[in-house]
């Protein structure tokens, strides 16, 4: 997990990196809400801890500008506003994740930053590519070398798993679970059908190759 901490106040911006670092967990410092902004648009890390007292940038103003981001951090606003109205202002109207007032016992910021860190994986890129083929999850569009290639949607499924697995290779129950539903017999050729379609579609290249007991991936 990769935090960015964006506190003003050094003393306390170095104890909570520490304190962090201690427990295995990657962290980055910003003094300024604008150094926040620009080091969350540049990394993409798995939480931000989000004073709202930043000089230059507020904190409030970060929050807002990085909710427009395509996949922003998980923000837990560590601050001394801890009023019950600035805790529903800064969850319902500055949309944070998670909401902490000062002073805080140390022990709980860790377990909210890795509550934060636990939830839902961020989804993939909208543009997947490898080898001159590239993959638009949004658009439902794939092209080889340029050259638009029709796909099944079971096709384009299995094309996405496998280009989302990133050259490891992916078992075939996994593939399975993925694109088929659960009623589909186990041992049916389906997968292996489908696979040797979008091969055939994808220009004969030898882009997929099937292992023995792992399932497939595509080639290097």
């Amino acid at each position: 997990m990769r935090v960015l901490v964006a506190e003003d106040h050094r003393v306390l911006a170095r104890m909570i990196a520490t304190g962090l670092r201690r427990r295995s967990i990657a962290v980055d410092l910003a003094l300024s809400g604008d150094e926040a902004e620009r080091m969350s648009q540049l990394t993409d890390y798995d939480v931000l801890v989000l004073d709202r007292d930043l000089p230059v940038m507020t904190g409030d103003e970060v929050c807002r500008r990085l909710r427009g981001m395509v996949d922003p951090p998980r923000i837990l606003m560590l601050t001394s506003a801890g009023a019950l109205e600035d805790r529903v202002y800064g969850l319902e109207q500055l949309g944070a994740d998670d909401y902490l007032a000062k002073p805080f016992d140390f022990a709980e910021l860790v377990a909210r930053i890795r509550t934060l860190g636990r939830r839902v994986p961020k989804p993939p890129p909208v543009v997947l590519r490898h080898r001159g083929i590239t993959l638009d999850r949004a658009m439902r569009e794939v092209t080889v070398d340029d050259r638009s290639v029709e796909l099944t949607p079971r096709e384009f499924a299995v094309l996405q798993v496998l280009l989302e697995a990133e050259g490891e290779a992916v078992p075939h129950d996994e593939i399975m679970r993925a694109v088929w539903d659960e009623h589909l017999d186990p041992r049916t050729s389906a997968v292996r059908s489908t696979v040797s379609r979008l091969r055939g579609k994808l220009g004969d290249r030898e882009v997929i190759t099937a292992n023995a007991g792992q399932g497939y991936r595509l080639c290097d």
